[in-house]
């Protein structure tokens, strides 16, 4: 009797040095360490992200590609600046993803899912009451991650990296967007976790048309801060989700 054939085990390959480049140039973008027009050298983006030059040097047209730096003769690297056109095309994809991705997640989310975001979604509310108008840097924080979470969750429960990679892209896009017009402020912050709170709460009734719906009237009302900025932006009443109405059966 032959003895079974064992197959060789493959160590995984640990992530490249170009790869570890672009990760810490986005984390960069998310911490606000990079600003949007800012003029940068390869060499200060080697002491920023501490990575070899060779590593910068290959990341960048993976950077160019996506729209997130433009090389300026004799001035260098200059990350994408904020205007009207990167505005509205940003958040037109953003909207064309996430209203296919919401839909889906109205079919596959399980009730569990569900609760743990809207607990998640409460907490900060609550801490946000607690505090009466004075969120610390902490709070915000935790906002920011509760509200990106959430739309990150939707769009990968697709199960289509190549839509993934896209929006993660698309995401930084507008991330410098959201420098520009300090999106979660502490007046902005409750009302953005309610309007979360509503196309959930049609989520739980697997009502998709409906969470598409408060999808887009959280998306406008995005759109309109990042266009508007935080002064000018009237907030939107909230609505319990309870007012909701649940989709007839028929």
């Amino acid at each position: 009797m032959t003895k079974p054939r064992r197959l060789a085990v493959v160590a995984p390959e640990p992530t490249s040095q170009r790869a570890r480049a672009y990760q810490g140039f986005t984390q960069q973008i998310l911490a606000g360490g990079i600003k949007p027009g800012q003029f940068v050298s390869q060499r200060e983006l080697m002491t920023l992200l501490d990575m070899p030059l060779g590593a910068v040097r290959e990341m960048i047209p993976r950077l160019e590609a996506a729209g997130l730096v433009k090389t300026v003769p004799q001035r260098g690297l200059q990350i994408a600046h904020v205007d009207l056109k990167l505005v509205r095309n940003a958040f037109q994809l953003r909207a064309m993803i996430e209203r296919e991705a919401v839909r889906h997640f109205a079919a596959v989310v399980t009730a569990p899912e569900l609760a743990a975001i809207t607990a998640a979604h409460q907490d900060i509310i609550d801490r946000a009451s607690a505090c009466a108008g004075h969120a610390d840097a902490a709070l915000l924080d935790d906002a920011q991650a509760v509200d990106w979470g959430l739309h990150d969750r939707m769009v990968d429960a697709l199960g289509n990296e190549i839509v993934s990679e896209i929006y993660r892209v698309n995401s930084l896009r507008i991330r410098l967007i959201r420098l520009e017009q300090a999106v979660i402020t502490p007046a902005r912050l409750i009302p953005a976790m309610q309007e979360h709170l509503l196309f959930v709460a049609a989520l739980e009734q697997r009502d998709a048309a409906a969470a598409v719906r408060l999808l887009d009237a959280h998306m406008d009302s995005a759109l309109n801060h990042a266009l508007t900025g935080p002064a000018a932006m009237p907030l939107p009443a909230f609505v319990p989700p309870s007012n909701i109405p649940r989709r007839r059966t028929r």
